[in-house]
């Protein structure tokens, strides 16, 4: 029964090719100016990776258990983006679109490259703050993300998940410390940066997380409140970039047997640089909350149910080498798949840069499932992945 009830909560490999991108993620990026006049700019920018992967899959049963390559795209697809500015009097208008591609649809759709589009946003800015109205990335779990040391790499591909032979991109530590904070549309803003404090807040395009009524539908009479607060500081010799992020949302059914879900959430974290090292601490917790993606992908059917994660991380850097260590964990009560269940990964990465714009990865990850309430280990995946990336 229980392997039942998570084959029907597996998140389908199409809804986790366009799980992962942060463009303003990677300080490699140096946009190319292609218009520059009259207060007003347009400029491109752009990140190509791929990488060899060996995953040694274990679970149970052994009708599963497999050595499998990949040529495959890490836990950033590739992307082109557009930056638009002008300046209008007392105000800045800008723009972002950006358009996400996968390496690995061959095999299904041929040459039929799906373009998935991640932002598409505009600003308004002043001495009083800015306003973004448009597509972007959420606010709750939005820096645990960003400031996620193995952005750049690959991360953990979850079997279970069906990420291993999946068309899209690894997962990183999504699962394993923290949910997706999805991109979705949006009215948020953000005030004037003051010396270091800086607070966002928006309504977002609510989602539906109990439609399990055959007769019922369900619905949200307000939109979901998003919001962040970062600060950033030196103290000691150290620079310090602290956050704390949450989200709210209430979704009803008109079937009135099926019960209201409040879903509600708080990340936070601290990052610390130190010379050449970075330490990194975060975490969540979150009710009616799917711990995977903040905006339930897919609308599977979500409870009051909680989850939590964490991730610790430390890198080092050595001239124009860098190593970083990982370990991270989700415990969720069922809104994953279906059933109790721990999500662990633990990885180590060595990148190397040739450049300003070209980097080598090499990363091992080790990722586990573990069962609660006597159902035991679902899952042990270790992952080697050699890549390559380039940023313009």
């Amino acid at each position: 029964m229980n392997k039942n009830k998570i084959a029907s909560t597996r998140i389908l490999p199409l809804a986790l090719a366009s799980a992962i991108a942060m463009a303003m993620a990677q300080p490699a990026v140096a946009e190319i100016v292609l218009y520059d006049k009259d207060d007003t700019t347009f400029a491109a920018d752009g990140y190509i990776n791929a990488f060899y992967v060996n995953s040694d899959i274990d679970r149970p049963g052994e009708q599963f258990d497999r050595n499998q390559a990949r040529v495959k795209m890490g836990f950033l697809p590739n992307w082109i983006g557009f930056n638009m500015s002008k300046q209008v009097d007392d105000l800045k208008l800008g723009a972002r679109s950006s358009f996400w591609v996968t390496i690995n649809d061959s095999e299904t759709n041929g040459t039929d490259t799906a373009i998935d589009v991640r932002q598409f946003y505009g600003t308004i800015a002043g001495e009083w703050g800015e306003v973004l109205v448009g597509k972007d990335f959420g606010l709750f779990a939005r820096s645990n993300i960003l400031l996620d040391e193995l952005l750049g790499g690959y991360g953990q591909v979850s079997d279970t998940l069906g990420l291993v032979d999946g068309g899209g991109v690894s997962f990183g530590n999504i699962g394993s410390g923290y949910p997706y904070p999805f991109p979705t549309s949006q009215i948020t803003y953000r005030t004037p940066v003051a010396e270091g404090l800086r607070i966002a807040a928006g309504i977002m395009d609510p989602v539906d997380t109990n439609d399990s009524s055959p007769t019922g539908k369900a619905y949200q009479d307000s939109p979901r409140f998003e919001s962040e607060i970062t600060y950033e500081f030196e103290l000691g010799g150290a620079k310090i970039y602290s956050w704390l992020n949450g989200a709210y949302q209430s979704s009803d059914n008109t079937d009135n047997t099926v019960d209201t879900v409040t879903s509600k959430g708080v990340g936070y974290g601290v990052q610390a640089k130190i010379s050449d090292f970075t330490l990194v601490g975060s975490g969540f917790s979150a009710k009616g909350i799917n711990p995977f993606f903040t905006n339930n992908a897919g609308e599977p059917t979500l409870r009051n149910m909680d989850s939590d994660g964490y991730l610790l991380q430390g890198a080092y850097r050595f001239g124009k080498n860098r190593v970083a260590l990982s370990y991270g964990k989700t415990k969720d009560e069922g809104n994953g798949l279906g059933i109790e269940a721990d999500f662990e990964t633990r990885a180590i990465a060595y990148t190397r840069d040739i450049n300003d714009n070209l980097r080598l990865i090499a990363e091992y990850n080790q990722f586990e499932i573990d069962g609660q309430q006597g159902i035991g280990n679902l899952e042990d995946t270790d992952t080697l992945a050699l890549g390559v990336s380039m940023t313009w």
